[in-house]
């Protein structure tokens, strides 16, 4: 995006904010991020990478956050912020990046109308929330095991009829919760209910939904989370709750 000089700091640290943000939201509280600064192949003055290095400093600081400085490590036409996740056993992977671009605007000839009307060049701003999404899935497949958080699950209900007596209301709590977008499979065959429920949780799915004859009687359900715990629920109850996850 293209903002005037005077906004940039507000701007990043917007940026910064939103990462922050959504990192969290992922289990990831405390990203590592490390200010890259001017490479020895660059394009600008000197002048304007101190102006661009002090900015976005200032604009972590003014987000509460502390950072390293890696020389050398920024992009040709800006320095940048690097956002560094890490998972369960402590590897650092590299995600998002918040980079400040003086350079790209004059090559474009881009430029805005300053209050006193006189034409000024815009700042660049570059940012990337996942860097790229294959990436960001593979960081959080090894930080949760594979054991997703239920709204990002591919799969994220198992209903389980106790027997084949109980199939038809199996199909009815399946077609109830997809029709509220929960994206629910239906794990039927001779097996026993245990083996069932085990084979929904190694396929990672975070909550089974079991049904017999008193669920079938009542319209309830047993929702039986990845944790251990269970409960029973109303299926318009149960719908809603999970719904909510999402």
């Amino acid at each position: 995006m293209f903002c005037r000089e005077e906004d940039v700091v507000g701007e990043v640290a917007r940026f910064v904010s939103l990462l922050r943000g959504v990192y969290a939201e992922l289990g990831f509280s405390e990203p590592k991020v490390a200010l890259s600064t001017r490479p020895q192949i660059r394009a600008g003055t000197d002048a304007l990478w101190d102006w661009a290095e002090e900015t976005l400093g200032n604009a972590a600081r003014m987000c509460g956050v502390a950072f390293d400085v890696q020389p050398g490590e920024g992009a040709f036409y800006g320095p940048k912020l690097d956002f560094a996740l890490r998972d369960r056993l402590g590897r650092s992977w590299q995600c998002g990046t918040v980079q400040l671009d003086s350079v790209l605007p004059s090559r474009l000839d881009a430029s805005y109308v300053k209050p006193d009307g006189s034409r000024a060049v815009p700042v660049m701003i570059h940012h990337a929330v996942f860097g790229a999404i294959g990436r960001l899935i593979a960081i959080l497949l090894e930080h949760y095991e594979g054991a997703l958080p239920f709204w990002l699950s591919p799969d994220q209900v198992a209903v389980a009829p106790i027997s084949q007596d109980h199939a038809a209301y199996a199909a009815v709590v399946l077609e109830t919760l997809t029709a509220h977008d929960i994206r629910t499979v239906l794990f039927g065959g001779a097996e026993t209910l245990s083996r069932r429920i085990v084979a929904a949780h190694e396929a990672s799915i975070p909550v089974v939904a079991v049904v017999g004859r008193r669920e079938s009687e009542q319209r309830t359900v047993s929702l039986r989370e990845r944790a251990g715990n269970s409960t029973t629920l109303t299926l318009e109850d149960a719908a809603a709750t999970l719904s909510g996850r999402l």
